[in-house]
Formats: structure tokens, C-alpha cells, sequence
């Protein structure tokens, strides 16, 4: 794990040194023996059996949030903080977004993607759908139970699961010409994750 934990020092650096921050080397040697500890805990051994999600990473971003938390942050900057911390990795995929807006199946690529999620999620059960519908040119579903989430509640930060939330509608924001994406609610903050996926030719 030591090459998973310096891999996220240096992203958790970047977000810190984004923010301006003083005493970052402290910060990010607190943050490695933290990251440490909590990849050798009962807990991570009990969340890590769900082959769609990368857990590592969930632990590492909810490792960045409790530093931040017990460093006086609010919430929002350290959502922008984790956030700036992974702006070359966000960077490359908004340029891989807008490669595939341009294509005129864009649409159908989403829907596939969402049809393939689906399938993986229930396979491993990291997440439970109440319904998931597809129709002409729309894709909906709710969804009441979400392991990332459960993961943040565990660390007693549910509402930062924010982070991994907004993941879709960042996805979506680069998929304007042939997508629209409406979100009506989310777990991290709501009892329920409502999500459409539509086809602007036949839905605006």
C-alpha cells in the first residue's frame, strides 16, 4: 500500500498548496499515517469487497476530508481542496468528454454506460436501485442504499460524499450537445439519488 499512499500524499499536496496552506509537509505526513492507519483497519477490509468501486480511492478522499475537517475547514472548501487536488486527472477526462460530445451517438454512449453501471452495481451490491427504467432516449433511476456513501457515513462525513456526487453532473456538463442530465436529488444530502439521463433530440 505505501505506493497507493504516496500516490494520494502527492494529490492531497496539490490540493493543499492550490489552497495556499501553511505547514503543508506537516499536513501531508498526518495525512499519510492516517491514510495508513485507516487501510489497515477492520473497516476498510469490511468495505473493500465491491469490484465496481475502487475503494482505495474513496478511503483516500475520505482520509482528505477528516485532515481538512479536524484542520477547522467548512465543508465547501474542503470539497474544492479534494477537488483541486485531482485537477490533472479531472482535466484529462473533461478532454475526453468533449471528444465524445462531438460524436453524433454521443447519447447512446451514455445510455450504454449507465445500462453497464447498473448491471456491475447489482452484481456486487454496492448500490440498490428502486427502480431503474430505460425508454426512448431516457434513462432513469432511483436509488436508496449507495456504499460510498455508507462509507462516508461510517467516518461520520455523509454530507462530503458530495464529492463523489458531483462526479456525474461534471461528467454530464461536458456531454451539453446530445445530453441533458438532471438531477432531482442525491444521497449525500437526501433520502434518495434521482438521476435522468436524456436525449436532447427527443427530450430538449
Amino acid at each position: 500500500m505505501d505506493k497507493v499512499i504516496e500516490r494520494y500524499a502527492k494529490a492531497y499536496r496539490r490540493g493543499l498548496e492550490a489552497r495556499g496552506l501553511d505547514g503543508v509537509d506537516g499536513m501531508v505526513a498526518a495525512y499519510r499515517e492516517r491514510l495508513r492507519q485507516m487501510y489497515a483497519s477492520d473497516a476498510y477490509r469490511e468495505h473493500d469487497v465491491y469490484p465496481s468501486m475502487s475503494v482505495d480511492h474513496v478511503y483516500a478522499v475520505i482520509a482528505m476530508c477528516l485532515e481538512l475537517r479536524a484542520r477547522g475547514l467548512a465543508d465547501q472548501q474542503i470539497i474544492d481542496t479534494v477537488n483541486a487536488g485531482f485537477a490533472a486527472r479531472r482535466r484529462f477526462f473533461d478532454v475526453l468528454l468533449r471528444a465524445i460530445d462531438l460524436l453524433p451517438n454521443c447519447y447512446r454512449i451514455a445510455e450504454r454506460w449507465n445500462v453497464g453501471d447498473h448491471a456491475k452495481r447489482v452484481a456486487d451490491g454496492s448500490i440498490t436501485y428502486d427502480s431503474f427504467e430505460v425508454g426512448e432516449g431516457k434513462v432513469e433511476y432511483r436509488i436508496s442504499h449507495c456504499m460510498y456513501v455508507e462509507m462516508f457515513e461510517h467516518y461520520g462525513i455523509r454530507g462530503l460524499c458530495k464529492i463523489f456526487c458531483m462526479t456525474d453532473e461534471r461528467a454530464y456538463a461536458g456531454l451539453t450537445r446530445h445530453v441533458r442530465f438532471v438531477r432531482h436529488s442525491d444521497l449525500s444530502d437526501g433520502d434518495c439519488c434521482h438521476d435522468e439521463v436524456l436525449d436532447r433530440r427527443l427530450h430538449g
